[in-house]
């Protein structure tokens, strides 16, 4: 937190500085009439020089691309010395964090709401992937287009039939199915060593939050909720996610899921669902695809299937940000309107049939083949992964936009399907782009006070009244201010709409 502190307070001291470069190119940015430079993040290895993804994108555009690979590990930190020293090239993608809307705020990057209708294929997007990415009500970038909403329940469908077990849509089911799948030898092998899931240390972090997803899917509010009155109410206080936390306090107690969470990695997680020893999961619609196949290596006659979540209120999921990143255009290298237009204009070729084709489905005759029904199949998704993904994972597309259909296996259609379908069962986070100082000051410090001791209960190291006391220390070290802060910053959101 005191790293972020101090990248802002750089960012405060530069943005004059920064500013006032506009009238030059950056020292990264050669003249968009010939080069463009970009930096993203680091997808697998780093593409080799002239690979043919790359030039056949320079050929089709016009542009020469001089792209600079960024580690994951380190993006976020990264970005924000790029920002703080103005040294940027001419498209970048951050993501939406404090130390990015404060550098939006402070007109560091360009303002590209008004021309994107001049772009027919930015502007053909729904407008709900633009909407949450504003800034006090300005666009500042261009989306990596992702599914607005994603999470699903993929299960061991052999297993529930076996134990003739039903989707869970309750936390009495939850409880029930994971009890059955951890103590009734699913796997037949007379042994205890399954697990009806598996949490991890990070289950109610951020956007993918386990914790999240469950309880939205039983009535909760995507992490904030809007009050009659307008006051905002976190979703760690409402009833809802508080029953989600009992539901896995007395799966803990009662050792249904691994005791060694807290410390226990995601990736691990995934890879004792890949051995056979799970039973289900919350997971994105479509990786059910390649997690069937990880799971047949090791169990060939295993099942796997998707469901919608489910609670009392029928359907729901928590609606996503819908992107994985933002491109955004630095002042300091993008000085001119004229700049700003081809650059725009490049990301908007770059959604046309034949450069769709490329990023999503790769080269014809070597990443896959075309059938007579006008869909294409895969020939080697390895070679894929390696070469195309880089750049998909980077630019801005949409599956089913400008890119012929897929043919796949059951499960792989079935993932690519609910995630357009579950899009109308979307909660949408109301205080996604509401500004609140406090939280950009001190909001990681609040998020992990409050995860900390949702742990401590679900471990038993603190009771009712403890987890009660840990709350109310999160409003008296600026939880209060934040929901103030969100309820005026929506107030003032919501009046704006009304005069426009």
């Amino acid at each position: 937190m005191k790293k972020q502190t101090a990248v802002l307070m750089c960012l405060v001291l530069a943005t004059s500085t920064v500013l006032s470069a506009c009238g030059s190119k950056g020292s990264q940015g050669a003249s968009v009439d010939d080069t463009i430079t970009m930096a993203i993040s680091q997808v697998g290895d780093i593409p080799s020089a002239g690979n043919p993804i790359q030039t056949q994108i320079e050929k089709y555009t016009g542009k020469k691309l001089d792209v600079q690979w960024i580690p994951n590990s380190a993006y976020d930190d990264k970005i924000n010395v790029m920002i703080a020293s103005g040294d940027m090239p001419d498209i970048l993608k951050v993501n939406y964090t404090p130390a990015v809307t404060n550098a939006m705020r402070n007109d560091v990057f360009w303002e590209i709401g008004p021309y994107l209708k001049d772009y027919p294929n930015l502007a053909a997007q729904a407008d709900v992937f633009y909407d949450n990415v504003k800034v006090d009500g300005k666009i500042y970038g261009v989306p990596r287009f992702s599914d607005i909403a994603r999470a699903t329940l993929l299960y061991r469908s052999d297993w529930f039939k076996k134990l003739k077990l039903d989707v869970p849509k309750s936390t009495e089911d939850w409880y029930n199915d994971v009890k059955a799948l951890t103590l009734n030898d699913p796997d037949g092998n007379g042994k205890k060593d399954t697990y009806g899931m598996m949490l991890f240390k990070k289950y109610n972090e951020g956007e993918y939050s386990f914790t999240t997803r469950l309880a939205v899917s039983l009535g909760a509010p995507n992490k904030w909720k809007v009050e009659d009155d307008g006051s905002f109410t976190p979703e760690f206080m409402t009833t809802e996610y508080k029953g989600v936390m009992d539901l896995l306090k007395r799966l803990y107690d009662e050792q249904l899921i691994n005791q060694d969470f807290a410390v226990f990695d995601s990736t691990e997680a995934d890879k004792k669902f890949d051995s056979g020893l799970t039973g289900m999961k919350i997971a994105v619609a479509q990786t059910a695809k390649s997690q069937l196949e990880r799971l047949q290596e090791n169990v060939p006659d295993a099942e796997v299937d998707l469901a919608k979540l489910e609670g009392p209120d029928g359907y729901r999921v928590p609606a996503q940000s819908g992107n994985a990143g933002i491109l955004v255009f630095p002042k300091v290298s993008v000085p001119t309107e004229e700049d700003l237009k081809a650059l725009l204009s490049f990301l908007d070729k770059l959604m046309d049939p034949e450069m769709s084709t490329l990023l999503l489905r790769g080269v014809d005759g070597k990443h896959y083949k075309k059938l007579e029904d006008g869909r294409v199949e895969m020939t080697d998704f390895a070679a894929f992964q390696r070469e195309v993904k880089p750049y998909r994972d980077n630019l801005p597309l949409v599956e089913g936009y400008n890119v012929p259909a897929q043919k796949d296996t059951k499960i792989g259609e079935k993932g690519v399907a609910m995630a357009k379908e579950i899009t109308q069962y979307a909660i949408p986070n109301p205080a996604l782009t509401l500004y609140s100082p406090t939280y950009e000051e001190r909001g990681g410090d609040l998020d992990q006070m409050i995860n900390d001791a949702q742990t401590k209960y679900i471990m038993g190291k603190i009771d009712e009244n403890g987890w009660q006391q840990q709350v109310e220390l999160w409003k008296t070290s600026g939880g209060d201010k934040v929901m103030q802060e969100y309820a005026s910053s929506y107030k003032e959101q919501q009046q704006q709409k009304q005069s426009k």
